[in-house]
C-alpha cells in the first residue's frame, strides 16, 4: 500500500446523485487535498439490472458542476485502472483464488429458498438471523457429487470465532465479535462478485489508505477487515460518517426537497453553496460559515469528527447559505447561471444582452434566496399582471388618486427613481395618508400582486413606458 494518502469515492450508476453521495464524495476530495493525497473516482456497475448512468456520464458531470475533481478515474486515468468494477472481474477471480489456497472460503450450495426458510425460522425463535454453516459442514465427496451434478453455488467467507479491532477517525477504536457475525458470500451464483469482496479487492490494489463512507456500512467494514486480514493487506483508518436524515429523524430520501443534486440544481441552488453545507455537517471548521473551497481545505480539522450516527439536513440553514453565497459571488456569475433559468419561463430573455439581464438582477439580487426566486421577481418585467379590482378597493385607491397621477406626471418628465419615491412621500404625507396601502396599490397595478420585489426596485426595472401604462390602467 502507498505511503501517501489515497482516498475513493465509489457510487453506483444506479440513480441521480443524491446529497448523501455529494457528502461523501466532498470529505473524500477536501481530505485529499489537505493531506497533498490522490482522491480516486470508481464506478461500482456490477449490478447490471439497476445502472441509469451508463460510462458514469451524469456522475461525471455532476461533480464536475459542483467543482469536485478527481486524481484518478473515467476520463481521468491512472495507474491503478480500470475504474469500473465491471472491467475489474479478472482482478476479483485472482484474489479469489488467493482465498481458496487459504481455506479461508467455501462453496455453499444452498438455494434462495432454503435460505429464506432458516431465516424465517431463526427469526420466529427469537434468534439473530444467520446462516447455519450447512455447507462448510459438507465433505469433500458431497462436495464433489454436487459439483459434478451442477449443483450451482456461491463462494462465502469462513469467519473464524475471534475479535477484530478497526480504527474508526469518529469512533476510536472499535472491537467486534465474530462469533456474532455470519458467514458472508464473496460471489453470487451466476459468477459475479459482491459488493463486499470487490469493494474490498479494489481498495487493497488500489492502494487506499483511508475510506470514508456512510455508518451503514459499519458492519460491511467488520467483514471487509477479515479479507484484507486473509489476503494479509493492512487495514485502511476508517470514517463512517453519520448518515443524513430529514427533519423527523428518518433517513433522507426521494421523498425530501433537496435530496438529489437535480432538485438543487434546478431550484436555484449555487454548487458553493451546496459544498458549504454539506461540508459544514459532522467536522469541525472555523468560526466563519461562509467559506469557499480553499478555505475549507485550509480550515477543516479532520482530527474532529462527529461520532454521532446521524446529522439532520436543514433546508432552511441550506436557503440562508445560498442567499450568503448569491451575494458574495460577481453579479456576471450570477446572471449567467440565471439565464438558462429564466428563459424557461420568459423566452424574452434569451433575446437580451447580458448587461440588461445583469441590469434587472443587480435590483433584485438582495431578494434572492435560491437563483429561482428571480422568476416571480421578474415577473413584471416580461408580463401584464391581470388587474385585481377587489385588492384596489380594498385599499382604497381613490384617496391616492392624486399621488397616482402626480407620479405618473414625474414619469413622463424622467425624474430619477429617488426624486420619484421622495415626491410621492411627500404628497401622502400632506394628504395625511397612511404609506403602506400606497404601496401595495402600485405593486399591484405593477405585478398584480401586492406582496413582492420593492417599489424602488420596480420602478428601476421594468421600462418606464410600461410602468405609465399600467398606473393608467388602475385609475
Amino acid at each position: 500500500m502507498s505511503s501517501s494518502v489515497r482516498v475513493r469515492f465509489a457510487p453506483a450508476p444506479t440513480g441521480m446523485m443524491h446529497l448523501g453521495n455529494i457528502r461523501q464524495a466532498l470529505i473524500n476530495f477536501l481530505f485529499a487535498q489537505q493531506k497533498k493525497g490522490a482522491f480516486v473516482l470508481r464506478i461500482e456497475d456490477t449490478d447490471t439490472q439497476r445502472i441509469f448512468d451508463v460510462d458514469a456520464q451524469h456522475i461525471r458531470a455532476d461533480l464536475a458542476w459542483l467543482g469536485i475533481t478527481y486524481n484518478e478515474g473515467p476520463g481521468v486515468g491512472g495507474s491503478y485502472g480500470p475504474y469500473f468494477q465491471s472491467q475489474r472481474n479478472p482482478i476479483y477471480a485472482e484474489y479469489l483464488e488467493k482465498l481458496k489456497h487459504s481455506n479461508d472460503i467455501y462453496r455453499c450450495f444452498c438455494t434462495t429458498e432454503e435460505l429464506d426458510r432458516k431465516r424465517q425460522r431463526q427469526i420466529m425463535l427469537k434468534q439473530a438471523p444467520r446462516y447455519d454453516r450447512t455447507c462448510l459442514h459438507l465433505s469433500p465427496d458431497a462436495v464433489a457429487q454436487k459439483i459434478a451434478d451442477g449443483t450451482p453455488f456461491i463462494w462465502r467467507f469462513n469467519l473464524k470465532p475471534e475479535k477484530i479491532t478497526l480504527t474508526d477517525l469518529a469512533h476510536g477504536p472499535i472491537d467486534f465479535d465474530l462469533a456474532n457475525f455470519s458467514d458472508f458470500p464473496l460471489t453470487r451464483q451466476d459468477g459475479s462478485f459482491t459488493f463486499i469482496f470487490a469493494n474490498c479487492v479494489d481498495d487493497i490494489t488500489m492502494g487506499i489508505t483511508h475510506v470514508f463512507r456512510g455508518e451503514d456500512h459499519l458492519s460491511n467494514s467488520a467483514n471487509q477487515a477479515m479479507i484484507y486480514k486473509a489476503l494479509g493487506a493492512p487495514i485502511p483508518l476508517f470514517w463512517h460518517a453519520p448518515l443524513m436524515c430529514n427533519n423527523t429523524g428518518k433517513k433522507l430520501s426521494k421523498r425530501d426537497f433537496g435530496f438529489s443534486l437535480d432538485d438543487l440544481r434546478g431550484a436555484g441552488f449555487v454548487p458553493e453553496a451546496i459544498l458549504n453545507y454539506l461540508a459544514s455537517i459532522g467536522v469541525k471548521t472555523a468560526t466563519q460559515e461562509i467559506m469557499n473551497t480553499q478555505e475549507l481545505i485550509d480550515t477543516i480539522d479532520f482530527s474532529h469528527h462527529s461520532a454521532t450516527s446521524t446529522v439532520r439536513y436543514d433546508e432552511d440553514k441550506l436557503r440562508w447559505m445560498n442567499h450568503a453565497w448569491i451575494q458574495r459571488l460577481p453579479l456576471a456569475i450570477i446572471t449567467e447561471r440565471c439565464r438558462p433559468i429564466l428563459e424557461k419561463s420568459y423566452p424574452q430573455v434569451a433575446g437580451m444582452s447580458h448587461e440588461q439581464l445583469e441590469y434587472l438582477l443587480g435590483h433584485i439580487r438582495g431578494e434572492l434566496s435560491t437563483l429561482a426566486d428571480a422568476i416571480p421577481l421578474l415577473h413584471g418585467c416580461f408580463h401584464t399582471p391581470n388587474l385585481d379590482v377587489e385588492a384596489l378597493k380594498q385599499y382604497e385607491l381613490p384617496k391616492y388618486k392624486t399621488v397616482i397621477q402626480e407620479l405618473i406626471m414625474q414619469l413622463r418628465a424622467h425624474e430619477e427613481v429617488q426624486v420619484l419615491l421622495d415626491s410621492m412621500k411627500k404628497n401622502y404625507q400632506a394628504l395625511a395618508l397612511p404609506a403602506k396601502p400606497l404601496w401595495s396599490i402600485v405593486r399591484i397595478a405593477l405585478t398584480g400582486s401586492a406582496e413582492g420585489t420593492s417599489i424602488k426596485n420596480l420602478l428601476h426595472i421594468i421600462k418606464r413606458e410600461e410602468i405609465i401604462s399600467r398606473l393608467e390602467r388602475i385609475l
